[in-house]
């Protein structure tokens, strides 16, 4: 197991950029990825 020093790179998480930080609060792109997932979820239920 690695030993982590702290105030070190590595101690911290990576933090989302501002970009993505919009993406993420972004109601039309959560809306759209909404509808991708249900429409994966929808292909596999019916293949079964």
């Amino acid at each position: 197991m690695d030993v982590r020093k702290p105030y070190e790179q590595t101690y911290y998480p990576p933090v989302p950029t501002k970009f993505t930080q919009k993406l993420r609060v972004n109601f039309l792109y959560q809306f759209f990825r909404f509808m991708v997932l249900n429409l994966k979820m929808l292909r596999m239920v019916r293949k079964h």
